[in-house]
Parts: C-alpha cells; sequence; structure tokens
C-alpha cells in the first residue's frame, strides 16, 4: 500500500457479528484473518488502527456447542463472558500473523459518562497505539446492564473514536451501504454514496438487523455516524465482505455511504457530553428558548422552560426537547431537577431569591451544550 495515497493518520474499524460470522452460527475465521490482513498493512503504512468487534456472544455459543440456555441476561451475559476471552485469543492469534500484538479494552457506559473514567480510558487507548500495539474495543456485556450499556457496537465504536481523536470510521456490516429504500424489499433500491446531513428523511430509511445475532441494524450506523461526523470524524458503511474494503476506504476510493465530517467540530468538553453521559432527564423548552439555543447560540435560562421531565441531580446530563418531545440540544444541567422546576418560568435574576442560593443565570450553559 502506497502511503502517499492515504489520507488518515488514525481509522476505528468497527465490525459486525454478520461480517464476522459470515451470517452463520460460528466466527469465520477464514474472514477475519482478511480483515486482520488489510488492517496490519494499514499499520504497516503507518496508520493507527483501533478495531470495534463484535462477536463475543456468538463465540461464547460456538465454544460451548451452542447450549439450550434461559432466554436471560445472565445467560447473555455468561456467554460473553466465555466469549470475550475466545473472541480475544482468536484476533491474537491472527494479528500474530503479522507480528502485531494487541490489547483489550472492555467499556460500559459508565467508563464514558464519568469525566475521569473517560479521561483515563482516552490514555489507555493513546498508550496502546502509541507502542504499535492495536487496541482491540468491546463493550463488557459479561457485567453491563441494561442502566449501564452503551447498548450497540455501532455507538461504541463512535465513541471509541472519539475518545482517541481518530480520523476515519469504519463500519463493516452485512450491507454494502445506506440504501434510498430497503434493498431487502426493493431490487431497484440504490446506494447512497454521499451524505453531507443526517436528517429525519435520512432516519426513515434505515432498517432494522437481519443476522438474528448482532444488535444493530442502519438505524445505530446512523446514529453513530452522526456523533462521530459532529467530532470532525469522517465515516464510511460499507459491506465487511467487499474485497479489500479496509484498504479501499482509507485510500478514499468510492465504496459504501460516505459521511463528510463537520467542518467546525466539536471541542473536547462537548464531545465528552455528546458521546458520554446518558441523558438523565428532559427539560421541555418554549419557542423562544429554542431559538435562542438553537439559532443564537445562547445559553439556556429558566424564564425558557416550561415543563421537567424525570429526575436529575446538578451536573447531570439532560436533553433539551420541546412539547412534542424532539430533542433540540443535550447539555449539563447546573442546577438538580427539583430546583429547575422551582425556577421554571421565572426571570434569572429571581433564581437566589426562589432558591435561597444560586449557581448563575444559566441553567444549561452554552459551554455545557451540544445542540444536536
Amino acid at each position: 500500500m502506497n502511503l502517499s495515497e492515504i489520507g488518515y493518520r488514525r481509522v476505528v474499524v468497527k465490525l459486525g457479528t454478520s461480517v464476522l460470522t459470515s451470517g452463520s452460527l460460528k466466527l469465520d475465521k477464514a474472514h477475519m484473518v482478511e480483515l486482520a490482513r488489510q488492517m496490519a498493512c494499514l499499520m504497516k503504512a503507518g496508520v493507527e488502527v483501533v478495531l470495534c468487534t463484535s462477536g463475543a456472544i456468538a463465540a461464547g455459543k460456538e465454544h460451548l456447542g451452542y447450549p439450550k440456555l434461559p432466554d436471560t441476561i445472565a445467560s447473555k451475559q455468561l456467554l460473553a463472558a466465555v466469549g470475550q476471552s475466545q473472541l480475544i485469543l482468536a484476533w491474537s492469534q491472527l494479528f500474530s500473523i503479522y507480528g502485531l500484538h494487541v490489547g483489550q479494552l472492555l467499556l460500559t457506559r459508565a467508563d464514558l459518562h464519568d469525566r475521569e473514567r473517560y479521561l483515563n480510558a482516552r490514555d489507555s487507548l493513546n498508550a496502546l497505539l502509541n507502542n504499535g500495539i492495536i487496541p482491540i474495543i468491546n463493550e463488557n456485556d459479561a457485567v453491563a446492564t441494561a442502566e449501564i450499556k452503551v447498548g450497540d457496537n455501532d455507538n461504541l465504536s463512535a465513541r471509541a473514536a472519539l475518545l482517541c481523536d481518530a480520523d476515519l470510521l469504519i463500519l463493516l456490516t452485512d450491507q454494502k451501504g445506506l440504501f434510498d429504500a430497503d434493498p431487502r424489499k426493493h431490487p431497484d433500491a440504490k446506494l447512497i454514496t454521499e451524505v453531507e446531513k443526517i436528517d429525519d428523511s435520512l432516519r426513515m430509511l434505515a432498517g432494522g438487523a437481519v443476522s438474528g445475532l448482532g444488535t444493530g441494524g442502519m438505524a445505530t450506523k446512523l446514529e453513530a455516524a452522526d456523533i462521530a461526523r459532529r467530532a470532525g470524524i469522517e465515516v464510511v458503511i460499507a459491506s465487511g465482505h467487499h474485497k479489500d474494503v479496509i484498504q479501499h476506504v482509507v485510500c478514499k476510493q468510492p465504496v459504501g455511504t460516505h459521511f463528510t465530517a463537520l467542518e467546525h467540530p466539536l471541542e473536547s468538553r462537548k464531545q465528552w457530553i455528546l458521546a458520554g453521559p446518558k441523558a438523565r432527564g428532559q427539560v421541555v423548552l418554549d419557542v423562544g428558548a429554542i431559538t435562542a439555543v438553537t439559532e443564537k447560540g445562547r445559553s439556556l435560562l429558566s424564564k425558557g422552560i416550561i415543563e421537567i421531565k424525570g429526575q436529575f441531580l446538578r451536573g447531570d446530563t439532560i436533553e433539551l426537547v420541546d412539547a412534542k418531545g424532539k430533542v433540540y440540544a443535550k447539555g449539563m444541567s447546573r442546577y438538580g431537577s427539583i430546583d429547575v422546576d422551582k425556577i421554571a418560568g421565572k426571570h434569572s435574576d429571581n433564581i437566589e431569591e426562589v432558591l435561597g442560593y444560586d449557581y448563575g443565570d444559566a441553567v444549561v450553559h452554552r459551554n455545557d451544550m451540544v445542540v444536536l
């Protein structure tokens, strides 16, 4: 591979279960070694690679001989605990063929929620990359519960891309990319090769998972692409079985669906707000407040709040929505939900009079807010 043809320095590759199993019930080692070869070529060409891999539960089922287990969270955690070691062993053996070492990072939402843990994870990723080691990331399914799960490896890979300051995220799946109609139902559906804006009409084109083994469909890939591109990261969704797909993508050859990165990416703190903490509640804004936040770059003041939904503490991340529930922004609240309920609709000058104290004029300051 000619280094001059590569336009990226750090790449995150996400592999879905359907890619790793080739649609079967077990890991397709022959295809995995081909993917490892492509990533090894990147490393030897001077491009740093982070691998976000699915497949732990599938590997666990295969290793245990496809046991009949009750459909419970504990059973899935059992399979993930067994399969995770098998998955990392497989990748370690495959990359060793090319003289490369791997290091495993198992993450949960809690690792991304807490700012200090987020920075520690970032430091670990950078340490591996700086020493020529391929970080292999997966969600810690063996201990994760619904409350602390990121939920799917598409979104996890986007957060990994933010963590390591990547400039390209490749989402490999069993589809050639995003189509203008469901290709399973419409044979004449056309591939969308370039996306500059992710809107509601585009989201409506996204379908669900079809393999039965994975947890993500095209909708989660759009969510991941939106997170990454806001941080200035290009994204490509492509087929994991397209010949030399990884090499073609990094050399900017036409393959799959390419999502353009925003020209003015979010700064580091806002990237963390977008990628890490799960929203603990919502505040409903009036029309004037929505305009001030989305079009004028203003902070959210108490006067523009109509209603509070959910319970949250000072410093928690909340969503800013309209009366119909449409989310316009996400940010860190300077007041807890009990206090916000008391000052909602009141002028900022009256906050101290109502509460007996104040943490500033803004409920969510623009420096702690990401407009969506």
